[in-house]
């Protein structure tokens, strides 16, 4: 029987010739593919709240080659540290070895001296302009009592590494000796009471009063906002010029004494009257003369006296001051309700800072601080838009979806998304399993709940470093020197 051959018409003669690639030449195509992706998958995810298009290699300059510490793998490499519950660049460093393994590029230094070149050149500007971008993104929800916008302001404080180029910008409190103490940054930021996004922040240093770093975010207000804050926010000058702009603000009563019932207009019951305050005597340092000068010699406040029967609470009462001035509209019940929910502030920033641990920076640098801590904001205002996400799809309330289980969601979720065979429909699915695993870690709902700032873990007997470090020597624990003896 004569063999025959069947026709192929996709055979090509010059496809048959063609010599066979190296392995030389296999390896160097999969790094091209390594270097078009990201270092992680957290794109799919997030990728929507962000302008990736941003993060594209320059033409000319820094980072416009092509490499494994890509401008998109660095950024990435960033935030997958800042989430990551390690947090130090050796983790990034292997995970980036671990990922290029598995796309068959296995020759990446442990060194983490390459990523943290590659940190240096991103640019602080692109950072700052992709938080503006994903604070907009996400659509602002209106509380159903006001049907307004409301912002809630408030401070803290951070520390990072001892070293002299920090304590230059950020010096340590002068109560500490030179070389026992770490530097102090001042943050006041900004928050969206419904969503929990911060909107904006100023950093400052010890000298920086929280007050003046306020005034520096006004332009993050827009007309028919209500700004709510403590005591420390509570100034002539800046609900009279908030009032201007079609602002209000229902902040805690502070230097200023209550204005007695009996000199003062009612408008809902006694412990609630309308006062006129009138413009301080002396012009304050913390804004120029003229601006002093251009203030109205009055201004219309409602005063509201909240009597606090709540147990555990440090004080029986106090005053609520605020331009909203219509009582049909906000009745007193509903501004009380308001300003209780300022609370929610300390536990956003307990959410950066304890969850997540902006509380202690790592870099020692101040240009690096400054990114670090705009990283920091990018994860959080992330994590926010997917807690938002997952609120809508399974109808829950967003103040009460876990911020601490929804960072364990994603850190654990993250590896998933990076398997090299994953559809565009598997990841979609994962995506819509991650919003179920955030949606029904649901915080129960303990109104007036006590929480002393107590902790009963005794810290261990070391010695304290109340020198620096190279002058310290040991000093003998007593009883193993009165056993000795």
């Amino acid at each position: 029987m004569k063999n025959t051959t069947p026709l192929f018409p996709n055979f090509h003669l010059q496809t048959l010739r063609r010599t066979p690639r190296s392995a030389r030449q296999v390896l160097l195509e999969k790094a091209a593919q390594l270097k078009q992706k990201s270092l992680t998958e957290l794109s799919e995810s997030v990728g929507k709240f962000l302008p990736l298009h941003r993060l594209k290699n320059a033409s000319s300059g820094a980072m416009s080659r092509c490499r494994i510490y890509s401008k998109e793998n660095t950024f990435w490499g960033f935030f997958s540290q800042v989430l990551d519950a390690d947090g130090s660049c050796q983790e990034i460093v292997r995970k980036i070895q671990a990922y290029a393994a598995i796309k068959g590029k296995k020759s990446i230094s442990s060194s983490t001296s390459a990523y943290c070149q590659a940190r240096q050149k991103l640019d602080l500007e692109l950072l700052e302009s992709m938080l503006a971008t994903l604070s907009l993104t996400a659509s602002a929800r209106n509380e159903p009592s006001m049907n307004r916008r409301v912002l809630v302001v408030d401070g803290t404080g951070i520390s990072m590494p001892d070293t002299i180029d920090n304590q230059s910008v950020w010096p340590q409190p002068n109560s500490q000796k030179i070389g026992c103490g770490f530097p102090q940054a001042r943050i006041c930021a900004c928050f969206n009471l419904q969503t929990g996004l911060m909107h904006s922040y100023q950093v400052g240093n010890k000298k920086s009063a929280e007050l003046p770093l306020f005034r520096k975010q006004w332009n993050t207000f827009k007309a028919g906002d209500i700004v709510l804050g403590d005591k420390g926010f509570c100034s002539f000058y800046d609900m009279s010029n908030l009032a201007d702009q079609g602002i209000d603000t229902v902040m805690t009563l502070g230097v200023r004494k209550p204005t007695s019932n009996s000199l003062a207009q009612r408008v809902m019951g006694k412990d609630d009257v309308l006062v006129h305050w009138k413009k301080p005597a002396a012009c304050s340092k913390s804004y120029p003369k003229t601006e002093w000068e251009a203030l109205p010699e009055t201004l219309t406040i409602r005063q509201i006296k909240v009597t606090v029967d709540q147990p555990g609470f440090r004080s029986s009462h106090f005053y609520i001051a605020t331009t909203l001035l219509d009582a049909e509209q906000y009745p007193t019940a509903v501004i009380t309700d308001l300003y209780l929910k300022r609370w929610d502030v300390e536990l956003f920033f307990r959410d950066i800072k304890t969850t997540m641990g902006l509380d202690i920076l790592r870099c020692k640098t101040p240009e690096m601080v400054r990114k670090e801590i705009v990283m920091y904001w990018i994860v959080y205002n992330c994590i926010r838009c997917l807690m938002l996400s997952a609120a809508d799809q399974h109808n829950v309330p967003v103040r009460r979806i876990s911020f601490k289980g929804s960072v364990q969601a994603i850190r654990h979720w993250e590896p998933h998304f990076n398997r090299q065979k994953t559809t565009a429909l598997e990841r979609e699915e994962l995506i819509g399993f991650l919003y179920e695993s955030m949606a029904k870690k649901i915080l129960p709902d303990r109104p007036g709940r006590r929480e002393p700032r107590a902790v009963k873990r005794r810290p261990k007997p070391f010695q304290l470093l109340n020198k620096p470090r190279h002058e310290m020597m040991e000093i003998q624990h007593r009883s193993r020197y009165a056993k000795s003896a």
